[in-house]
């Protein structure tokens, strides 16, 4: 007869370690197939009630916002004891669960009868056979409480070390796959926004690999481009660009792939499938992986073919309207500039004709014959220089003046003009000439009749006693002709008009002569050589007239 031999407690461990490894796989496999958090938290409370004959053990969810605790799973457990305590508020004596939750420690009650935990809810445990429970925190990694871990027994009952280290062990398991649930559950929440906000955005978007080829579109994109999502996938980013943008567009791509930029954004326009270009806003970045390595662009495409066009129409009405004032402006300038002509030419014939009708009808001294003769001539040579003028001042204006560069030296040239104006100046002005002698590119014959209308200017509009000083400066890299007078100034308004064909400003009321051709001529023939003409002056202190030359 054989002999019953006890069972040891290394023998009990060693069955201890093996069923805890079974199941501890077993929980670990359903991780792994990516089971539902539900399905995984049965498996550890089944689990351990296998380890732990006679109890009955739950797992509740913790709703960090509202702070209550919801069923997750309990497969020993009464529907309706479950029904009851689910949304249970955690707090310092809502129960062995709600206590632990609130605490953040292990709660043991032993009986459930006499505990002053459970004063509210008594009733619903002892109604289920439920006489004692003790609960453990389920913790995440970052020491928050997830949750909390059950026991439940039908008679009082204190947790001896072996169940209490179970339990850890289980609720480490139940803490990773909580946390793994709401890992996976955030992902698929992004996820889920993320598809939202690309297939429902109104701005073309879409995916490409490192290479440009685009391997997911939007639906937006799609109707931009006229294009199937079969014709878009596998296509180039630039081969939707047209083909004088490409260089471009690829540059940009380049540099973004290259780590040179964070994002590029360029205009551009693509060809549609329908053959419409459209002007579109390109934005494009890179996404990178978890190590930081680059892994596929992102690019928006924003039509601003409609802008554009508006941008362009109203470019062109204004472009319009300012041809219309030109216009209007050029027609008003051409009448009065015949005005000015007509009544500048209509002065000297009336003195040809009137001088020419009294040589033919009188008998007139020899003095007075030449007197008629030398306003004749006069007046003719008046007619002419203003003819010369006036088409120097057409030709400057159609852009065909001529010029020819030559070394000039400003000093012999200026000395020159004061000795050819002198006379005029007639002892009530005092010219003079002073600086050094500079040469400079330019036409000789040009710049002399600049000179000359500038220094006439100066002496009509000068008065008796006055000063009239012609200087030659020389500046780096520049040469400056100035005109000084100690004239009567001009007014700031009239300096405006200074440039204006036949504007004689006051000269009419202080009986000044001329056509009010001189000061346009000269800026312009001064422009014509690459030089500048500048006029600065000062009511009651005079006037400066200056050409810079380039040396």
């Amino acid at each position: 007869m054989s002999e019953t031999v006890p069972i040891g407690e290394e023998e009990l461990a060693l069955a201890d370690n093996r069923g805890l490894l079974e199941r501890q796989t077993r929980v670990l496999d359903l991780l792994a197939s990516s089971a539902g958090l539900e399905e995984v938290l049965r498996a550890v409370t089944v689990a351990l009630d296998e380890l732990l004959p006679g109890a009955r053990c739950s797992i509740l969810l913790l709703d960090p916002k509202r702070g209550t605790l919801h069923h997750g799973a309990a497969a020993g457990l009464p529907a309706r004891y479950l029904d009851s305590i689910d949304s249970i508020a955690i707090g310092p004596d809502a129960g062995s669960c709600g206590t632990a939750a609130y605490l953040g420690s292990r709660i043991v009650v032993a009986d459930i009868e006499t505990d002053a935990l459970w004063e509210g809810i008594r009733d619903i445990a002892l109604r289920d056979g439920l006489r004692s429970c003790w609960s453990q925190p389920i913790f995440g990694r970052d020491g928050a409480v997830l949750g909390t871990f059950a026991v439940y027994h039908g008679r009082p009952h204190t947790p001896p070390e072996r169940e209490t280290r179970l339990v850890d062990r289980f609720a480490h398991l139940a803490s990773v796959a909580i946390e793994h649930a709401n890992l996976y559950g955030a992902l698929a929440e992004s996820e889920a926004r993320f598809r939202r906000a690309f297939e429902d955005n109104a701005v073309g978007m879409a995916l490409a690999d490192l290479d440009g080829r685009l391997t997911k579109v939007n639906r937006a994109l799609r109707q931009l481009l006229r294009l199937s999502e079969k014709d878009l996938l596998g296509a180039s980013i630039t081969g939707l660009v047209r083909a004088d943008k490409v260089d471009d567009a690829a540059r940009a791509l380049r540099a973004l792939v290259r780590g040179a930029c964070e994002n590029v954004q360029f205009e551009t326009v693509c060809t549609a499938g329908d053959g419409a270009e459209l002007v579109v806003a390109a934005t494009a970045s890179v996404v990178h992986e978890a190590g930081g390595q680059p892994m596929y662009l992102s690019l928006n495409l924003l039509d601003l073919t409609q802008q554009r066009a508006a941008e362009a129409e109203r470019r062109a009405r204004r472009e319009a309207e300012v041809a219309q004032h030109a216009a209007e402006a050029s027609s008003r300038a051409k009448s009065e500039f015949l005005s000015s002509l007509s009544h500048e030419i209509r002065t000297p014939l009336q003195a040809i004709t009137g001088f020419a009708e009294l040589l033919r009808r009188l008998d007139l001294t020899a003095e007075r014959r030449q007197e008629a003769l030398r306003q004749i001539t006069e007046a003719g040579e008046h007619i002419l220089a203003l003819a010369d003028d006036v088409l120097d001042i057409a030709k400057m204006e159609a852009g065909a003046i001529e010029v020819r560069s030559e070394q000039v030296r400003l000093r012999p040239l200026a000395e020159e003009v004061v000795a050819l104006l002198e006379p005029l100046a007639n002892q009530q002005i005092d010219l003079r000439l002073r600086g050094p002698d500079v040469a400079v590119p330019a036409d000789r014959r040009r710049l002399r009749q600049v000179l000359i209308n500038l220094v006439t200017n100066a002496i009509r509009h000068n008065e008796r006693g006055g000063q009239v000083l012609v200087r030659t400066v020389r500046g780096e890299g520049r040469a400056l002709l100035q005109v000084i007078d100690s004239g009567p100034g001009i007014d700031h308004e009239l300096q405006q008009r200074l440039f204006v064909p036949f504007q004689r400003l006051d000269a009419d009321r202080r009986g000044v002569p001329g056509a009010g051709l001189g000061l346009p001529l000269a800026r312009g023939l001064t422009e014509a050589m690459g030089g500048r003409l500048r006029i600065r002056s000062s009511e009651g202190v005079g006037t400066t007239a200056e050409v810079e030359l380039p040396i």
